[in-house]
């Protein structure tokens, strides 16, 4: 087993693909795709009835990867290490804010960090189109992605709901909120030379990009083809 393992952390505002790129981050290159955030919820005593539905203890969902698929890596700055090597992981949407980034520093050096740029307009129609089903987190696009009977969860047959957020109104303030905070993470890692940005309208069209880089860093089990 090789001892290098790659940190790096996957950027963007509310509905930019995070979670879609991550998922394929995981699969492409044989890596174990983990949700702590979820496990945060449960340890916290809210299950998946609280978390994307706006609980008080909500944690924005992150996930995790060790680049050696018989291992699993929580988030760092949520559970420890479970050997002796670094921390390694690819987390999409943390850190947040500068305060996250900081801290984070704290724990381990990153070696590179994706950030999404998505049109406002862009974000703004998938955000309002998303639907959720509260138990299991399991997120619909009612554009792209929708479920097989409208507003019904797929395998429980439960019904979905819209989160506050989500909703038109509240969009425009979370993504500025976003951008405010955002601003001076992107800063802190583009001046370490170590930020890799991507932009586009289509998750599909970014992808490739992103394959490509991590190629030169990780060996991928899966060819772009299969995306």
């Amino acid at each position: 087993m090789a001892s290098k393992l790659l940190r790096a952390v996957v950027l963007g505002p509310p509905g930019s693909g995070k979670g879609t790129v991550c998922e394929r981050i995981a699969r492409s290159f044989g890596l174990q795709h983990l949700s702590s955030g979820q496990f945060l919820r449960e340890s916290l005593g809210g299950g998946g009835d609280q978390g994307r539905s706006g609980g008080s203890h909500r944690v924005p969902g992150v996930s995790s990867w060790d680049v050696h698929p018989s291992s699993v890596w929580l988030h760092p700055c949520c559970f420890p290490a479970s050997h002796s090597h670094s921390c390694a992981a690819a987390c999409p949407g943390f850190p947040r804010t500068l305060g996250q980034a900081k801290a984070l520093d704290e724990i381990c050096e990153l070696d590179l960090v994706i950030s999404l740029n998505i049109p406002f307009e862009t974000l703004k129609d998938r955000l309002s189109a998303r639907w959720v089903h509260p138990a299991s987190g399991r997120v619909y696009n009612m554009d792209f992605n929708p479920p097989h009977t409208q507003g019904v969860d797929d395998l429980t047959g439960e019904p979905l709901v819209q989160r506050e957020e989500d909703k038109p109104e509240a969009v425009a303030a979370r993504l500025r909120k976003y951008k405010d905070a955002a601003k001076p993470v992107i800063e802190l890692y583009k001046s370490r030379g170590i930020l890799y940005s991507f932009s586009g309208t289509e998750t599909n069209k970014i992808w490739p990009y992103v394959y490509t880089l991590l190629s030169s860093r990780i060996p991928p089990i899966l060819p772009d083809e299969e995306h």
